[in-house]
Formats: C-alpha cells, sequence, structure tokens
C-alpha cells in the first residue's frame, strides 16, 4: 500500500464512521448554535465591536474543537481498532488521514460559525477573501495541534478535560493572531488596506500550522507505537 493510499484509506474510515455515528458533528454543531444563541440573547439589540465580536467567534471555535476534536484517536481505543491500524498502517499514514479528517471538520466548523456570528450579530465584513483566509489558516493551525495531543490523552483514564488543558498554551500564539486578522477583515473604513495590514499575520499563521504539523510528524512515531 503506497502512503497516500494508506493516509486516504484512514481518511476515508473516519469520515465514513463520523457520517454513520455523527458523534463530533452533532457535538460541534450543538455546542456553536448554544453559543451563538447565548450571545444572541446576552447583546440583544446593542451594538458589538469588531474587536469584541473576533474574540467570541474565535473562543467559541477554540472551545467547540476541544470538545469534539479529542475523539479521533480515543473512539479508536474504545472500538479496539487500535492494533488493526498498527498491523496494516505506517504511523505517517495515520496521523495523516487523521489530521486530513479533522481539518475537514474544523473548517466546516470555522465556516458555520463565521456565518451564525455575521447572521446574529448584524456584522458587516469589509474583506471577505481575508477572513475565509483567516478561518482556513486557523483550521489549519488548529486541527494540526490538536491531531497529535488527542493521540497522546487516548489512553488517559479522564481524557476529556486533557484536550483544552494541554492545547490551550499551544494555541495562545495561534488566537493571538486570527483575532487580530479577523478584526481587520470586519473592520469597516480601515486607514490603511486589510490584506497589506495582516500580511505578516497570515505569515505567521502559516508558519505556525507549518511548525505544529512538521514536530508532530517527528513526534507522532514514539506516541503512536509507545
Amino acid at each position: 500500500m503506497t502512503w497516500l493510499a494508506g493516509t486516504w484509506a484512514v481518511f476515508v474510515k473516519d469520515l465514513r464512521l463520523e457520517l454513520r455515528t455523527r458523534y463530533a458533528v452533532s457535538a460541534l454543531l450543538l455546542f456553536v448554535v448554544s453559543a451563538l444563541l447565548l450571545v444572541a440573547f446576552a447583546i440583544g439589540t446593542g451594538e458589538v465591536g469588531e474587536r469584541v465580536a473576533s474574540a467570541l467567534l474565535w473562543v467559541v471555535i477554540v472551545f467547540a474543537g476541544a470538545v469534539g476534536l479529542g475523539r479521533a484517536f480515543v473512539a479508536e481505543e474504545e472500538r479496539g481498532t487500535v492494533l488493526l491500524l498498527r498491523l496494516h498502517t505506517r504511523p505517517s499514514m495515520v496521523y495523516a488521514g487523521k489530521l486530513l479528517f479533522n481539518v475537514l471538520l474544523v473548517g466546516a466548523m470555522n465556516a458555520l460559525a463565521a456565518a451564525g456570528f455575521v447572521l446574529v450579530l448584524g456584522l458587516e465584513v469589509e474583506a471577505v477573501g481575508l477572513l475565509v483566509a483567516t478561518l482556513a489558516l486557523g483550521a489549519l493551525g488548529l486541527a494540526g495541534a490538536t491531531t497529535l495531543l488527542s493521540a497522546i490523552i487516548a489512553r488517559a483514564a479522564s481524557s476529556g478535560p486533557l484536550l483544552p488543558v494541554l492545547a490551550f498554551p499551544l494555541l495562545i500564539p495561534l488566537l493571538l493572531t486570527v483575532v487580530r486578522v479577523t478584526q481587520r477583515a470586519l473592520l469597516l473604513g480601515a486607514s490603511a488596506g486589510p490584506w497589506a495590514a495582516s500580511a505578516g499575520d497570515l505569515v505567521t499563521l502559516g508558519a505556525y500550522a507549518g511548525v505544529v504539523i512538521t514536530a508532530s510528524v517527528l513526534l507522532f512515531d514514539y506516541v503512536w507505537n509507545d
């Protein structure tokens, strides 16, 4: 089996299982909708600034991800399929397949949360392309940082609360940057072009995703085989 075929097989397996059980999708959807309703009731008819709206959006995304992404490897332990994956695939195939599935899951969640915030808060987006790029890079960084951590906590007795505790310190640089760029994408009448002002931050987001994914690939063999 080639590397690409093994990676695709792991991705398709996770996608089919998720479509059958809808565990992660239901958890993410329920969390995002509940958070949107809570924000809508709390704010009422008042106006929300771009900075507060950006922070609220990414708080919802991060905590929703902490609820759903931790299942990536815990489900393998519960179903007893870890040994089968170890016998038939290489560790890098498993990591890449899980990462691809998590990127798809987080990307869909980001799109849903952003669309909900724009509708509920009545926001006007100055730079739609910049917001989409920020959500995509944020999804890549968030999935890259949490996929390895979900493999580490999979064997723990109380794995549920561990993912947000371990992930939060790693996500601080990502969160600071995505909130800043999202604010620029929402800010109407900005003095400088939002793309030009955010060029450095977009490079930072791309570099963050590259570093966490590279480090995860290098470390995953030890986590998976121990």
